[in-house]
């Protein structure tokens, strides 16, 4: 059920945002999800209170005295609430992580549920992304953790602290012999029908960086479909050698260490700087940084 406070912050997102796509994706709504409270709360005034424009939508003339009649008190809520959340802490609420698809299968939980077992009331909300977009959304203050490939990271507004080095593997469907587990493959050697992330992510770029001509044949945005298609035997994965063999089994698929080039990428948590960051957010962000030094020794 849609209540009167959650129909005017939406009103009071699309006016500052002259957008409703902007909009709904600020407050992670769908556009139509989004679009329906505007109706709901025009059907309640009586009068359209906004027109759209070429780039967007703009106030009408009803919509500008609702922005000026609301605008002013809900500044005020935010700010009291806030200012108590950073005085006196929290224990509930909820708190937002983005991070790269990857850690989610051998380091994330394990974070997760280190701070569970303190703080059992507050939600956690878990944003898989690429690290280009974990870096963005950690920066327009849409998520309060990042954590990603530090090569993602070039902003002076993040602070940036290292947790662990990733090593990359190759995951295939077949069975590798004896000679070449345990000596490693050389991927300058030969030319692999490979599937990955899409171009822009921090895994595919790696890659690209390292000068290897492999043909990428398809493409996926999660883990688990990439090693869907690699079992099927689309193709061959360089991922993370962290990912559990239990994982792997599950598909019937082999890691094969890499002898050469050297792929390895540092993972990080970043944060936002120049404002004080909420208390439970640096409790989140050390029992990051606990279960990363216990995944380094």
């Amino acid at each position: 059920m849609e209540t009167p406070d959650r129909l005017l912050r939406s009103f009071l997102r699309i006016a500052e945002l002259e957008s409703l796509s902007k909009a709904a994706d600020s407050v992670g709504q769908t556009q139509s999800g989004i679009s329906k409270q505007l109706a709901m709360l025009e059907a309640h005034v009586g009068k359209p209170l906004f027109v759209r424009t070429g780039r967007g939508v703009a106030l009408t003339e009803a919509g500008c005295k609702l922005q000026a009649a609301v605008e002013a008190p809900y500044r005020a809520i935010d700010m009291a609430v806030k200012s108590i959340r950073e005085t006196h802490g929290t224990t509930q609420g909820t708190l937002r992580i983005a991070f790269v698809h990857t850690v989610n299968y051998y380091f994330l939980a394990d974070a997760v549920a280190s701070f569970f077992a303190n703080y059992p009331d507050i939600n956690l909300s878990l944003m898989g992304r690429s690290s280009a977009d974990v870096v963005a959304l950690v920066e327009a203050g849409r998520a309060d953790l990042g954590i990603a490939y530090d090569t993602a990271v070039d902003t002076a507004g993040l602070a940036v602290h290292p947790l662990f080095e990733d090593d990359m593997c190759l995951v295939t469907s077949r069975t590798p012999d004896a000679a070449l587990a345990e000596a490693g493959i050389n991927l300058r050697e030969q030319i692999l029908r490979l599937v990955g992330f899409p171009k822009g992510y921090a895994l595919r770029r790696m890659v690209e960086i390292a000068g290897l001509q492999h043909p990428y044949v398809a493409e996926a945005e999660t883990v688990d479909a990439i090693l869907k298609l690699v079992s099927l035997g689309v193709g061959d994965s360089i991922l993370p050698s962290r990912l559990p063999d239990k994982l792997l089994n599950e598909y019937g698929l082999s890691k094969v260490k890499i002898r050469s080039p050297l792929l390895r990428r540092r993972i990080v948590v970043v944060k936002r700087t120049g404002r004080q960051t909420l208390p439970l957010v640096e409790t989140l962000f050390r029992s990051v940084l606990q279960v990363a030094g216990a995944l380094r020794e």
